[in-house]
């Protein structure tokens, strides 16, 4: 069975009155994460990764030693990312559980000090890529980044937030201004509960 573009949760310009505009997710979901589905699906036809997972093809098709991933990896892992990326957004307002608080105090010394290493990443990401919250296998939970379409899958981590850093995410709205985004994207657009859902 092939893979389908997921509904978005909420409506185009529900993110709008926050920061993200109905055209950057008319653009980002309609045109570029749907992309990566059928680029995917074609990609893996007649492969062996054919009826397989995402977690799976991502983790058998991704190679640490290649300066540049293959056409698989690229567009399956893209299309995990972004089916997360989605769900990890709120139109309403978003209460951060108090276990993630704590959890964000106990390993980063505040939320306040988490929101500026995340940030960090995500500016310090030169070119595409993803900013991410990770929970590693020892617990412990780290702030990571990734080049253009690798993810946390790729390393037996649990992925807690992912904030996407490619141009297309933030370039109507935000243009140039990366760090805006990312300060937008933690302050306004977080879906904290689900964030907690995933630890």
């Amino acid at each position: 069975m092939s893979f389908q573009l997921p509904d978005l949760p909420y409506a185009h310009d529900a993110l709008a009155p926050h920061g993200m505009s109905a055209e950057t997710l008319e653009y980002h979901h309609d045109l570029h994460h749907n992309a990566y589905v059928t680029n995917g699906n074609k990609a893996i036809e007649g492969t062996k990764w054919e009826g397989k997972s995402l977690e799976e093809i991502i983790k058998g098709t991704y190679d640490a030693n290649a300066v540049a991933q293959n056409g698989i990896f690229n567009n399956i892992s893209q299309l995990w990312n972004h089916n997360q990326f989605w769900e990890m957004m709120s139109p309403g307002e978003s209460k951060m559980p108090g276990e993630l608080e704590k959890a964000l105090n106990d390993n980063f010394g505040s939320v306040d000090k988490f929101k500026a290493e995340f940030s960090a990443a995500g500016a310090g990401q030169f070119g595409s890529g993803w900013a991410w919250l990770v929970k590693k296998k020892d617990g412990s939970l780290a702030v990571t980044k990734t080049e253009n379409g690798v993810n946390p899958v790729c390393f037996d981590q649990t992925v807690l937030l992912g904030c996407d850093v490619w141009e297309h995410s933030y370039y109507i709205d935000f243009r140039n201004k990366r760090p805006a985004y990312l300060e937008n994207f933690l302050n306004n657009l977080v879906n904290w509960e689900n964030v907690a859902s995933r630890m």
